[in-house]
């Protein structure tokens, strides 16, 4: 299913062709009947597959889709095949394979990270944060599922965290900032970022439900696990900053039960083989 919408695929389409496509034009082959190959070059974990089928049938192409997305491909796996007017298969051909290449360098870098974790922790959660490029929201989160991973937040509307930059305009204990957002939004969990054992311990007794521990090392959140295990609170604990798929076993095996992880943004698209021809 896509999870973009027609206007959406519409404004892809529009900034890539706005005024027709001048070569297929000149050449006057746009009318001859062709038909479209795409398969995967590299590994990767698929994304986006559907959204690309449904641009190309918005350019007016039959398309067989041949994958799925957060399906795991080998190197040659047929993703799509797409029949139509020349006209219609070029017209949405780089847009569609570059949907496909960028998205799912994203979802294969997060499924990396999630097969590393859950090699040591089998139910541990990684959560990509909201730092993708603005105005890719639907792109970002639907690549991310396809990792296999969920969103930390989706924006600012549907989350409580605490930042220190949030306290600086606070003069009151701890306890008191809890009080506070739970007579605000008495069904939202309460979520907290430190930086140190011993903020995080306060945190923990003045009663936030999440931990989000940024940038501490593997052996601090071990640490806070250990010291968490002797007091009354369980907070859930959250590895923040710097976390990827070579360290993510480290952050399982110490304690944490969820990995905040941008990484997977600045994944390498993967490369996706286009073959176009006349249909025999």
């Amino acid at each position: 299913m896509s999870v973009l919408t027609t206007a959406d695929l519409e404004r892809l389409l529009d900034d890539d062709v706005p005024y027709g496509d001048l070569t297929t034009e000149a050449l006057g082959i746009g009318g001859q009947s062709g038909v479209m190959e795409f398969t995967a070059r590299d590994p990767m974990v698929l994304a986006l597959a559907e959204d690309a089928a449904a641009l190309l049938r918005l350019c007016g192409c039959q398309v067989e889709l041949l994958a799925a997305a957060g399906d795991r491909l080998a190197a040659g796996a047929p993703i799509l095949r797409a029949h139509g007017a020349a006209g219609s298969l070029l017209r949405g051909w780089k847009v569609a394979q570059t949907l496909i290449e960028i998205w799912s360098g994203v979802a294969t870098a997060t499924r990396e990270i999630v097969d590393a974790a859950r090699t040591v922790s089998p139910t541990i959660a990684v959560a990509c944060t909201r730092k993708n490029t603005p105005g890719t929201k639907r792109f970002a989160v639907a690549a991310v599922k396809a990792g296999g991973a969920v969103m930390h937040r989706l924006g600012l509307s549907e989350t409580i965290l605490v930042f220190a930059e949030h306290r600086a305009f606070l003069d009151e204990p701890l306890a008191a900032t809890v009080a506070r957002l739970r007579r605000a939004a008495p069904e939202k969990k309460l979520i907290t970022e430190v930086s140190s054992v011993d903020a995080a311990l306060a945190a923990a007794e003045a009663g936030f439900d999440v931990l989000q521990l940024e940038k501490f090392v593997p052996a601090d959140v071990a640490a806070l696990a250990a010291q968490l295990a002797a007091t009354p609170y369980r907070p859930v604990i959250a590895a923040a900053g710097g976390v990827n798929a070579s360290n993510a076993a480290a952050y399982a095996t110490a304690g944490a039960q969820v990995l905040v992880t941008s990484a997977p943004y600045m994944a390498k698209p993967r490369d996706v083989q286009v073959r176009i021809g006349r249909m025999k």
